[in-house]
């Protein structure tokens, strides 16, 4: 092949790839055209979908959260109660306090656990002194409210024959007249349900724990009893503490739900969204988070009726 032939085939070999480098460049250039003009739109409606998922899941966080104004408000129906008891028998005497919490439920009414009504309810140590000829007595029930300086008497009002409920009567005075009973739920939660009880976890110890530091002071050494309490009440240091949490589940007239709760916490409101009590707290499982216990509001019911009737009763036989 003589050079002129070679020269000719370098140049056509230069002009192809020079020609597909240019095709190549071309289709960048296309498909980068291509992105521009149709990419964006792709991408705007995932934003938007993005963006709409976002607000829904606000929006549930919203429904799923508590109204401070509506748990402050039901914090003032809420009472502490303390009380002193004492069995005497030939066998086995003793003398001790319970400490628990109530709510109103009704005018003049107070709903709360048995075992705070009637401390030895499902004690065995008493049951064993009981069996023994002990006689229980109780000396004292009291109640003490958010705002009032001095106790309110309790007296009982009805007992339930089985599980752990109570109806007391509250003492009628100016102050008792004025508190709002807090409104039964007529549905039973539902699992997943958010809930949260108003209570006095560890009694007047607790109380003194939160309360200011000048306070604290004072009284970290005093003795968990009335005379504390009375002035923790005249400091209007007496309220009850909220915690949140949701239904674990609903099994006949129980609720078992995971917010915390302690010794003191029996017999606190356990409140659904709307302000509603759907369960009287009652006990907790020790090592389980998730295991605290309480009894469906429908079980309060039968009771009420039961004390109500009993006050228009004795209404009418001292007319």
């Amino acid at each position: 092949m003589s050079n002129t032939d070679r020269a000719e085939n370098d140049v056509v070999e230069t002009w192809q790839r020079f020609v597909q480098g240019l095709l190549a460049v071309l289709a960048l250039v296309g498909a980068a055209v291509m992105a521009h003009y149709y990419a964006p739109p792709e991408t705007a409606g995932l934003e938007q979908q993005v963006h709409q998922l976002s607000r829904e899941v606000a929006d549930l966080e919203r429904q799923q959260s508590f109204s401070p104004t509506a748990v402050d408000d039901a914090r003032q129906s809420v009472a502490y109660i303390y009380g002193i008891y004492h069995v005497s028998g030939r066998a086995q005497s003793f003398r001790a306090r319970v400490a628990g919490t109530g709510f109103v439920v009704a005018p003049g009414l107070l709903a709360t656990n048995r075992h705070v009504a009637e401390p030895w309810y499902g004690d065995r140590e008493v049951a064993v002194a009981l069996r023994r000829g002990g006689s229980p007595v109780l000396e004292k029930l009291e109640a003490y409210f958010p705002g009032s300086p001095l106790p309110v008497k309790l007296e009982t009002a009805v007992l339930a024959e089985h599980g752990d409920l109570a109806v007391l009567r509250l003492e009628a005075t100016a102050f008792t007249k004025k508190l709002r009973p807090l409104t039964l739920s007529q549905t039973l939660p539902h699992v997943g349900e958010s809930v949260s009880v108003l209570a006095y976890p560890m009694g007047v110890t607790g109380m003194v724990a939160k309360s200011p530091a000048v306070v604290y002071d004072r009284l970290s050494s005093h003795s968990d009893d009335a005379d504390t309490a009375g002035e923790l009440a005249a400091l209007s240091l007496i309220r009850p503490s909220a915690t949140f949490g949701h239904v674990g589940d609903v099994t006949g007239d129980k609720l078992i739900y995971d917010a915390p709760t302690a010794r003191g916490g029996s017999g606190g409101p356990v409140l659904n969204l709307r302000g509603e009590v759907v369960g009287i707290n009652s006990a907790y499982i020790d090592g389980f988070s998730g295991g605290t216990l309480g009894i469906t509001a429908a079980e309060l019911r039968p009771l009420m009726e039961t004390a109500k009737r009993a006050e228009l009763e004795t209404a009418a036989a001292v007319q």
